[in-house]
């Protein structure tokens, strides 16, 4: 695992994976204490996958950075080689999170921080800061914490600076639908 770690972008301290998970090593960056479970496949060949910090994978968590061109007429999909700007597009997961087993997470996804997503989800579009989200495509089902609570643990993990305001934070919780018009396949 020593040998592999400098093949990666960045990565922090405290950073687990197993060696023969598969990954575009080059275009990823990972945060301090993060762990990937066995089984991982993390493929972004024109575009970057960034993990924060304290971050939690279970197995066999796939997470794909771009797409195929589908839209040119008068070849075989197999012979297609041009890629479009939008067919790869950034994975980006913020802090404190925890993504479950067997989780698929496409091109263009943001996991904003605190996010959970329950075993089994496809994830198709941006997953809202402190929400669970569970199903394909994943939807949100609930919030880790009610909006006191995250603002106490936004106040007990982060400097002030970096905190989310309580205006921001009734925004993002009463306005779920502005994550769910951004849509990858």
């Amino acid at each position: 695992m020593l040998i592999l770690k400098p093949a990666f972008m960045k990565y922090g301290k405290n950073f687990i994976f197993d060696p023969i998970d598969l990954f575009y090593y080059s275009n990823i960056e990972v945060g301090k204490n993060v762990s990937i479970g066995k089984g991982a496949t993390f493929l972004a060949s024109e575009s970057k996958i960034k993990i924060g910090n304290n971050v939690l994978f279970g197995p066999n968590v796939t997470i794909i950075g771009g797409n195929h061109n589908t839209g040119v007429i008068g070849k075989f999909l197999y012979d297609v080689q041009e890629k479009l700007p939008e067919n790869d597009q950034d994975v980006i997961i913020d802090d404190d999170i925890w993504v479950g087993t067997n989780v698929v997470i496409l091109k263009g996804v943001h996991l904003h921080r605190g996010c959970i997503v329950a075993a089994g989800a496809v994830v198709t579009r941006d997953v809202p800061p402190y929400s669970v989200v569970a199903g394909v495509p994943a939807r949100v089902i609930k919030f880790r914490f009610n909006l006191k609570e995250i603002l106490l643990h936004e106040q007990a993990l982060y400097p002030t600076e970096a905190c989310f305001s309580k205006i921001e934070l009734e925004k993002m919780i009463n306005n779920t639908e502005i994550y769910a018009s951004k849509r990858s396949m």
